[in-house]
Order: structure tokens, then C-alpha cells, then sequence
């Protein structure tokens, strides 16, 4: 963690457990009138305000460019960073407070919760918003770390589970049928194939998209689309070709040059797959 924070003193210990990716730090701090700055963290962090006292209204500002409006501490005391997010932090009005960070390994929370959790999750942020279940479950992992004597390892692991799977709002997946790639899997990979279609497409690439080898990827997705990566790209190109087809001044050999095939042959022959019909046909068969 990169930092640059003042204005803090940390009262007796940090209270810190672990569990499987998951590190929970309880602390206890008091503030100067003029406390924060900012930090840069490695890994995710979700922290939680669990405490805070002052005079009036204690407010805590958080942004990623040092401009928000502070907020009351005790209506919006919940915040989750991103990795590698530059965090700006202003305490206003608090002379103590205690607080709950959590900060998870992404490659092992993403390894437990599998298809369930869409990486794209982890890169956006969430600052300052209240949910009384994250606050109750908080309070639990927060009570588990000060324990002198804590629990089985299960315990702490599955509020601090619990507490991740709440705040990213994960439902249960939709059942799908055996091999399929995930719903965020298969929607990635349609992306890439349309938006990258007229290029040769690796299957590396695929396979990087969606974090699964190439074997794997290549089985998942002909089991959710019924057809290869490669024949997904004919399909495609052919739509895209449609398109142009649908104008007189558009030669069908230079539809074929442009959608990315070697000659007018060969994107009549997969034209004719796709559609059923030959170019031409199809063409005068749209008037």
C-alpha cells in the first residue's frame, strides 16, 4: 500500500486475522482536526466505519479526485476501493473512531466464488453508501478479530464470505447446461468475436477474456452457442456482409475483400452455409 496519510493515531493494537484471501484489520484511531490524504492499495479493500465520535456531526469524505462532499459518517459509513484506485480520505468533525478493513487476494476471492463474480465487479468502486446487513456482519468479524481466544478459522471465514458475496450483490447463477461458459463469460467472448470480427481472432485471446484455457473455452462456448468460436466469426462477418449487400453500389467482390475472406468464392461458400442462399439470391430477395 502506498500512502500519505496524517492526522491519525492508532490506540492500543491493530486486531488482524486471516483467512483464505481474506485479511480483516480492526483498528481504533484518534483524529487530529485536519486528518487524511490519501493511498494507493495493491488489493481491494472494503472498509467499514463501525464507530465514530466528534462534535455535531462527525463526516467523512472519500473520493478519487479529492472533490466530493463529505457525507455523515453514520448514514453512509461503508466503502469499497478497487485495487490501484487513488483514494483521497477527509476526516471533518471526528475526534476517534473504529474501523473495519477488509482487503482480498482477486485471484483467490475469483478462484472461490467461480462463475459467480464477474471481475468486472472489482474495478468499480462503491464509496460511501449504507447497508445495515454489511454493518451487522462487520460488527461480527470486527467482534471475532478483538477476540482473544477467536473461533474455528470457518467462522471467521464464512462472515468475511458472507460480507464480500452482500456487498458485491452476488445472486445465485442461473442453472446452465453442463460445460457452458458463465453468463458474463459468454457475453464478453460475443463482444470481443463482433466488435474484432473482419481480424483473424486468436483462441488465446477468447481464453484470456474469459480466464479458462483455450481447450476449456473452446468446449464452453460450443456448448452455450451450439457453434466453434470460428464459426461464430463466419456468422458475423456474413451479418456484417448482409449489410453492405443491402446497397446497390457494393460489388460482391469487394464485400468479400472487406468482411475479411481470401476471395468471392470462398464468401459465397460460407455465405451460402450461414443463409441458405448465395449472395446474389439473398440480395434480390430482400426487395
Amino acid at each position: 500500500m502506498n500512502n500519505r496519510i496524517s492526522g491519525f493515531k492508532v490506540v492500543g493494537n491493530i486486531h488482524s486475522r486471516r483467512w483464505n484471501g481474506i485479511t480483516a484489520d480492526l483498528t481504533e484511531v484518534e483524529c487530529a482536526p485536519s486528518a487524511g490524504g490519501y493511498y494507493i492499495a495493491a488489493d481491494p479493500r472494503l472498509f467499514i466505519l463501525l464507530e465514530a465520535e466528534g462534535e455535531g456531526r462527525p463526516l467523512l469524505k472519500m473520493t478519487a479526485d479529492g472533490a466530493a462532499t463529505p457525507h455523515d459518517t453514520g448514514q453512509r459509513p461503508i466503502s469499497f476501493v478497487p485495487a490501484g484506485m487513488d483514494l483521497w480520505v477527509d476526516v471533518i468533525g471526528v475526534r476517534s473512531m473504529r474501523h473495519l478493513d477488509l482487503h482480498f487476494d482477486t485471484q483467490v476471492i475469483l478462484r472461490r466464488l467461480g462463475e459467480d463474480l464477474d471481475p468486472k465487479k472489482l474495478d468499480d468502486p462503491h464509496l460511501l453508501f449504507n447497508d445495515p446487513g454489511i454493518v451487522a456482519l462487520g460488527e461480527l468479524i470486527a467482534a471475532e478479530c478483538a477476540n482473544p481466544q477467536p473461533l474455528h478459522d470457518l467462522y471467521g471465514d464464512g462472515l468475511a464470505m458472507a460480507l464480500i458475496i452482500d456487498a458485491m450483490k452476488l445472486g445465485r447463477s442461473a442453472p446452465r447446461r453442463r460445460n457452458a461458459l458463465a453468463a458474463w463469460q459468454l457475453r464478453r467472448a460475443l463482444d470481443f468475436i463482433e466488435a474484432n470480427c473482419l481480424r483473424g481472432i486468436r483462441l488465446e485471446e477468447l481464453a484470456v477474456l474469459t480466464g479458462l484455457s483455450q481447450s476449456h473455452f473452446s468446449r464452453a462456448f460450443k456448448a452455450s452457442t451450439g457453434a466453434a468460436p470460428h464459426q461464430w466469426q463466419m456468422k458475423m462477418r456474413i451479418r456484417r456482409a448482409q449489410q453492405m449487400l443491402l446497397s446497390e453500389g457494393n460489388a460482391l467482390s469487394d464485400i468479400a475483400a472487406e468482411t475479411g475472406f481470401s476471395d468471392q468464392a470462398h464468401f459465397t461458400r460460407i455465405f451460402r452455409q450461414v443463409t441458405g442462399l448465395p449472395p446474389a439470391h439473398w440480395r434480390k430477395a430482400q426487395k
